[in-house]
């Protein structure tokens, strides 16, 4: 059993300093805190057993490890905003280029004509009775 939670506790601990490096820094936590309990619970074992410690504080060590990374991260690193003018003046740039071509296309307008010839020009006599229809 002890074994089993030192396992869990390194997979955990390993994931939580990975993710710590990365830019999903945040997530950190959520391993570190698992590996913590498993760490906790395998020394636990390991000191009603009275048997070696040194992969535990392995354990320990790497959440430790994590979890200032993540904090460090989390304190000390802001998300920056790009300068936003640069944009808006790129925007409008390409808003007056996009018209600037719009302008230069020449377009000829096109003769549409109406031919009444075509049309079907039905009477309302020549309709057949529907009233008959509709009491069935």
């Amino acid at each position: 059993m002890r074994q089993l939670f030192i396992v869990l506790g390194i997979i955990a601990a390993v994931l939580a300093l990975v993710l710590a490096v990365t830019p999903l820094s945040q997530i950190a936590f959520l391993p570190a805190l698992a590996a913590l309990i498993f760490g906790g619970i395998a020394l636990y074992i390991s000191k009603q057993k009275q048997l070696p410690k040194k992969s535990v504080q392995l354990i320990f060590l790497m959440t430790l490890i994590s979890l200032v990374l993540t904090t460090y991260k989390a304190v000390f690193n802001s998300a920056e905003m790009g300068n936003t003018e640069e944009l808006e003046l790129k925007e409008e740039a390409s808003v007056e280029d996009s018209k600037h071509i719009l302008e230069e296309l020449e377009i000829e307008d096109m003769d549409i004509e109406f031919d009444e010839s075509n049309l079907d020009t039905t009477t309302t006599e020549e309709l057949p009775d529907l009233e008959g229809l509709l009491d069935k």
